[in-house]
């Protein structure tokens, strides 16, 4: 259960390796360690912890597998920014966005620029979500995801590296997590020891809601599911609780008929005839407005003309 993959970063060189333009930062993997970059995301410091266990979020699933769908032609992998919040001996990835990058076989282009902007408008949305670590899609841990995971380790103390094999290597999506660990002999080459963590699966009730629904699409034949209105699901519910009840498989709740009861009488009593005349009143108001507002800006641009001759 406690396998590690280990991996060797490149040496140091006196010469510098990292190329920085307005797009990316080009490292190369012969010449000198990813540490060596310049440009770092905003800050996203909390403190140093052990930690054993990685919740993960079913949405964060869906997304890296949406950013490998649709990753540049010629992409073996797509790589990303986990977000989450930290306790005390788990972290919980909550988000996650996908980062921009190219690979050879010598070197790794980033585009950092874009990874801050993309921080920074996830803090102003929930700022209380800090950089946990980084994604990438595949089985195995590369020399690349060496650099790359020494990147964020600027960013978090302990960085997690989640591995994503979407290429279903053993027939099903294998994912796990790692912290890196350094080892080697001091003062001489040091490498890296790559740790797994125990991956638990968590979501709120939105986020099963959704998964719930795409299951459904394993038993449609054109493999495609459409989802109810809000009136429907109630419905549903409701008859389910009430065969329940009458079941006597649950017991009743007076809760939830008050609910339903105040739910149905939020619903306006209205005569169809009425309800369509309101309708079409209103929409009859709105393209006045629009006509007016549009006139009114013809005329200020045929003043404007005129001033100027």
């Amino acid at each position: 259960p406690h396998e590690s993959q280990h991996a060797r970063p490149p040496c140091p060189s006196p010469t510098p390796g990292v190329h920085s333009d307005s797009w990316s930062s080009t490292i190369s993997s012969s010449v000198v360690p990813f540490s060596s970059c310049p440009q770092s995301l905003p800050g996203s410091k909390w403190p140093h912890q052990q930690y054993h266990v990685v919740r993960l979020h079913l949405v964060i699933l869906a997304s890296v597998v949406d950013s490998y769908e649709g990753r540049n032609e010629g992409a073996a992998r797509v790589i990303g920014t986990l977000l989450g919040t930290v306790e005390k001996h788990s972290v919980e990835v909550t988000n996650c966005f996908p980062v921009p990058h190219n690979e050879s076989e010598d070197e790794v282009a980033v585009d950092m620029e874009f990874a801050k902007n993309m921080y920074e408008l996830h803090k102003k949305v929930s700022p209380n979500e800090l950089i946990l670590g980084w994604y990438a899609t595949g089985h195995d841990i590369t020399e690349h995801s060496v650099l790359i995971h020494e990147y964020y380790s600027r960013e978090a103390p302990n960085p997690i590296h989640l591995t994503v094999d979407s290429s279903l290597q053993n027939g099903r999506m294998s994912i796990k997590a790692y912290v890196s660990t350094l080892m080697g002999v001091p003062g001489r080459t040091m490498g890296v020891m790559f740790s797994p963590l125990t991956v638990k699966y968590t979501y709120y009730d939105t986020e099963r809601f959704g998964v719930d629904l795409i299951m459904k699409t394993c038993f449609s034949p054109n493999r495609v599911i459409g989802l109810s209105c809000d009136l429907q699901q109630v419905g549903g519910a409701s008859a389910r609780i009430q065969e329940d009840v009458l079941s006597g498989k649950v017991s009743a709740d007076n809760t939830v008929g008050r609910f339903l009861t105040s739910l149905v009488n939020q619903v306006p009593k209205i005569v169809p005839e009425d309800f369509e005349t309101m309708l079409n009143s209103n929409i009859n108001d709105l393209l006045m407005v629009t006509y007016l507002a549009h006139l009114t800006q013809s005329q200020i641009a045929l003043n404007e003309k005129f001033m100027n001759l």
